[in-house]
């Protein structure tokens, strides 16, 4: 009976912990919440206005647990390697996150990160994180990695959350894609 026990919960979290679009807090066709935030472009401050960028077409908020660490690392290059491909569907990228808000002026412009070619926002009271329900259970304080493509009329068009950085850049940019299908 143990060991039947020990499958069952081994299941539920395998489960819980598979990437899938489902276990973004907001869905589909949900308003997205409009935010206004501090952020940094290549290491110069400014304020990003989700309104303004909307104005523009759509965008990819994507949430990050914080700056200068592996995963993040990893999903910030990987979003400056195809800044250009989001860039050719008139799509802005924007990484908000909670965590090391005080080292997003270098991790904008280093190279290994950001490479200065996407602005990231810091949400240091997770006052965003929480309107878009992207908050870290197992660590407070710091932002979930869930991205979201919002459509210029403030609707989520798409959701994906995974904690593995690998997949986000690609998901988004299928979705950007089939949005303008």
């Amino acid at each position: 009976m143990k060991h039947l026990l020990k499958l069952a919960v081994i299941g539920v979290i395998g489960a819980l912990s598979i990437a899938s679009a489902s276990f973004a807090a907001l869905k589909v066709g949900d308003a997205a919440p409009d935010f206004s935030a501090p952020a940094y472009l290549a290491g110069d401050p400014f304020t990003f206005h989700l309104a303004d960028a909307l104005k523009q077409g759509p965008v990819v908020v994507y949430f990050f647990p914080a700056a200068h660490t592996s995963g993040c690392n990893v999903e910030a290059h990987l979003f400056s390697e195809a800044i250009d491909k989001f860039k050719a569907e008139n799509t802005t990228v924007i990484g908000v996150t909670a965590g090391n808000t005080d080292q997003l002026a270098d991790f904008s412009k280093e190279t290994e990160h950001c490479g200065g070619k996407f602005p990231v926002a810091s949400d240091p009271d997770m006052k965003i994180a929480k309107l878009y329900d992207s908050r870290l259970l197992m660590k407070p304080g710091w932002s979930d990695r869930t991205s979201y493509l919002i459509t210029p009329s403030g609707s989520i068009a798409y959701a994906y959350t995974a904690l593995s950085p690998d997949k986000h850049v690609k998901e988004m940019l299928d979705a950007v894609k089939a949005l303008k299908k």
